[in-house]
């Protein structure tokens, strides 16, 4: 099983990007499949996720109303689309999934994807 995590680079306050993950060996409907992020010196936070029935689980505060995920089944893919950047966003975001369900704590995930460094900086 394998995610593949790309679309990170180097941005400035306000931009946007979109980061996409696809995975090889299964099929991201079988999974909740979510995104992680870890800003340095910080701990990892589970961001967003998408439970195996399609719901999405809520986003973390800091970026609610500025980041969106979502899927596409025929392409295996999931994306985080990541608007109005801030400095503080600053991270690598890592693709993860479970068998199970989508959880609030990151070390619950079965699956990690490598990472895509986010940089926001002016």
């Amino acid at each position: 099983f394998q995610l593949q995590a790309f679309g990170g680079g180097l941005v400035q306050p306000g931009d946007s990007l979109r980061l996409s993950c696809t995975a090889s060996g299964f099929t991201l409907d079988d999974v909740a499949i979510g995104w992680v992020r870890q800003a340095p010196g910080k701990e990892r936070e589970a961001v967003t996720c998408i439970h195996r029935n399609g719901r999405i689980r809520d986003y973390i505060d800091s970026v609610k109303g500025r980041f969106t995920i979502t899927k596409d089944s025929a392409k295996n893919t999931v994306y985080l689309e990541i608007n109005s950047l801030k400095p503080e966003d600053t991270a690598v975001y890592y693709c993860v999934a479970d068998r199970r369900y989508c959880s609030t704590f990151d070390e619950e995930y079965d699956y990690w994807g490598q990472g895509t460094q986010v940089t926001v900086s002016k």
